[in-house]
């Protein structure tokens, strides 16, 4: 008994040092962030992010016991996604006009619970035509998150930070995505592929209700702007309201602020300010409120923006090969490797630690060189970044043995992570406050047609050149046999011919450094609207 009682008494003592461990964790991650106000926000919007990244990974993790389940091949596996990405398209356009005129944590909330039910739908699918239904609804969360999430960053967050902070955000992108390979992967190997997608949709019950009740709809035109130390986000932005409203009565006004964020009273007052020694483009500066463009005439003027076309295409590249990539990944790791399950499980789990510290990297690096002067640096940083992992993933593909090729994956996919939240950050220098919602949702749907074409062309692809190669006995216990080389060979070929897109990606963005501080310039001389 005293054996027992000193056992007890160590076990107690251990999880009180766990429990004090974590709390000095979460205390130093929020101060790293800026304070609680600002980490609430990050941590919830990245919560959004991660629900998008999650139901595109989780078919790929659940992939191996979807075919064998439901006899089906990699042409199908694509389209589970390409369904998906090609709802959200459509929708995006109409959703990014609610964006820049109603508010939108509740459409965030709303199209979070949409999402769930979907998902939810989806583990009681009794045959791939009804899992292929329910698809459908996932569609809300990647048509609303995009602007959503880019607007309100835009109000919550000042320029200057904003590489950083969509560094942190994104890094929500990463969790789902890890959520997606390894715990629905794993789910789906030792129960079935039905409990990884029942397990996935219950988060985001909670993160629709702590999204509605705990972030606040901020003003707009960049005007909340959380700065460092923030205890108290409701009063905070309680406050931003009522400078905005004394702003917009004349009763006062602010400095100019970074890049020429500032209240849209004053911007036909002053002369047009410069970004460096960039005048603006006048053909392109807007003195009216962008709220009262109609749809088509903010979409027209969203792509004359030369900056911003070039970096949607070289987004749409980048998005299209991770699409493919994200889907077939565990795939290609068994079929190419003869890897098992768990062995797959665990590479993936080091890309996302690789796209994890990718992403934190990114932002923070791009943000230091703006501050030093190197405007251009959110455009060349992911330039070189989506060129650099083109060819440690070539590398990788053409490694037979799984683990060198390890190494050349972890470093591709830190670098693909690394371009993103320096090209975020400069989709809104580039465009004046009360279009971002607008300008993210035309970006989202060109780069969510792309992301729609990946899945099924990449599946298309790999099932023909799989049909060219001599099926081999499968080996090994009965969840090994689920994939075969035949299948490993087709997707490895399929990523070879696609890589060209990620260099693509690379090669429009050095276009575009050259035209970016003339466009960020033409933002700043702006009206911004409320």
């Amino acid at each position: 008994m005293e054996e027992l009682g000193a056992f007890e008494r160590a076990l107690l003592a251990l999880v009180r040092l766990l429990r004090r461990a974590g709390a000095l964790l979460r205390g130093q991650v929020v101060e790293f962030v800026g304070g609680p106000a600002r980490a609430r926000v990050i941590a919830l919007f990245g919560g959004v992010l991660a629900l998008n990244s999650a139901q595109i990974a989780t078919v790929g993790a659940i992939a191996p016991q979807l075919e064998h389940s439901l006899h089906i091949g990699n042409t199908k596996i694509g389209l589970l996604n390409s369904v998906a990405l090609l709802v959200g398209a459509v929708a995006v356009i109409p959703v990014g006009l609610l964006v820049d005129r109603a508010r939108r944590v509740p459409m965030l909330a709303a199209s979070i619970l949409l999402w769930s039910f979907a998902t939810l739908l989806g583990a009681f699918a009794h045959s791939y035509g009804d899992l292929l239904l329910t698809r459908v609804g996932l569609g809300a969360v990647a048509a609303t998150a995009g602007p959503a999430i880019a607007s309100l960053t835009g109000d919550y967050f000042p320029a200057s930070e904003r590489g950083r902070i969509y560094g942190y955000v994104l890094t929500g992108e990463i969790a789902g995505t890890a959520a997606g390979f390894i715990v629905s992967g794993t789910l789906a190997s030792i129960l079935s592929w039905r409990v990884a997608l029942f397990v996935l949709a219950l988060p985001g019950f909670f993160l629709a209700r702590a999204l509605w009740r705990t972030v606040p709809e901020p003003p707009r035109g960049g005007q909340s702007r959380l700065e460092p130390g923030v205890q108290d986000l409701e009063a905070a932005v309680a406050e931003a309201h009522r400078a905005a409203d004394a702003r917009a009565r004349g009763e006062g006004s602010e400095g100019a602020q970074w890049e020429g964020e500032r209240e849209p009273a004053a911007a036909q007052q002053r002369p047009p300010p410069r970004v460096g020694d960039v005048e603006p483009d006048p053909e392109l500066v807007l003195t009216a409120d962008p709220k009262a463009m109609g749809l088509a005439a903010s979409i027209r003027y969203i792509m004359r923006v030369p900056t911003n076309v070039l970096v949607i295409i070289s987004s749409s590249l980048g998005y299209f090969f991770l699409a493919g990539l994200q889907t077939f990944a565990l795939v290609f790791l068994r079929g190419h490797y003869q890897a098992s399950q768990a062995t797959a499980t665990l590479v993936l789990g080091l890309l996302v630690v690789g796209a994890l510290i990718g992403t934190l990297v990114g932002g923070r690096l791009t943000d230091v060189l703006v501050h030093s002067g190197n405007l251009q640096a959110r455009l060349w940083v992911p330039a070189i970044s989506y060129l650099g992992a083109a060819v440690l993933l070539l590398a990788g593909l053409l490694t037979s043995k799984l683990g060198p090729a390890i190494w050349f994956y972890v470093g591709g996919s830190a670098l693909i992570s690394a371009a993103n939240p320096p090209l975020d950050a400069a989709r809104l220098d580039i465009m004046p406050s009360g279009l971002w919602g607008r300008a993210e949702s035309t970006r989202t749907f060109l780069r969510s047609l792309g992301q729609a074409a990946a899945p099924l062309l990449f599946g298309v692809v790999a099932d023909l050149v799989a049909g060219l190669v001599p099926a081999q006995a499968p080996i090994g216990t009965h969840t090994q046999r689920i994939v075969s080389s035949s299948v490993g060979t087709g997707l490895q070929v399929t990523f070879l011919v696609m890589l060209s897109a990620l260099a693509a990606a690379g090669v429009f963005l050095l276009r575009a450094r050259h035209t970016y501080p003339r466009d960020a310039a033409t933002a700043a001389a702006s009206f911004s609207g409320r």
